[in-house]
């Protein structure tokens, strides 16, 4: 895939769904995760059973404003806002770093006004954060990724797919 992406959220306090992101960020090739004003501790993460943290490297930001991504990448923020761009027509950045909210409650103000990009999934309401992490994940894999075109009709392609190495 061309590109790169890190992934985190703000101001969440449950370790389980901060771990299930971080495992899924890892399957899904993240070059980074973080978090902003978080409560995570890595050793309540019993949902990253793939270790993530000693594969991928950490932030752990206390604001937005001490965010320091690298130079051109681009925060894409998802938010379940009226006035986001809906994912399904959203081109996703080549260097991009993505930001999830906690799970009660919305993305705070400072964060939103950092954000280069809101994008929402299009659901009627809010998705678990690993979920929805996960969502945007595949959606960017898909759109950013070397893929052959979907058939016109039912099944698989012409070509069998080349596969990911298994992990290890």
């Amino acid at each position: 895939m061309r590109g790169y992406f890190g992934i985190g959220v703000e101001g969440i306090s449950k370790p389980f769904n901060v771990g299930n992101l971080f495992r899924t960020a890892h399957a899904f090739g993240a070059s980074f995760v973080f978090t902003v004003n978080a409560h995570y501790r890595v050793r309540e993460a019993k949902s990253d059973t793939s270790r993530a943290l000693g594969h991928v490297p950490y932030y752990d930001w206390e604001t937005p404003q001490a965010m320091a991504l690298p130079r051109d990448c681009r925060l894409v923020a998802i938010e379940l806002l009226d006035e986001a761009v809906e994912l399904p027509s959203f081109r996703h950045p080549l260097k991009a770093a993505y930001v999830l909210g906690r799970e009660r409650g919305n993305i705070s103000a400072e964060m939103l006004a950092r954000a280069d990009y809101v994008i929402r999934i299009p659901t009627k309401f809010c998705l678990n954060v690993g979920i929805a992490g996960a969502i945007v994940m595949y959606d960017r894999l898909i759109s950013l990724g070397r893929f052959e075109e979907r058939p016109v009709i039912p099944g698989g392609g012409v070509t069998a797919p080349k596969r990911p190495k298994a992990c290890t």
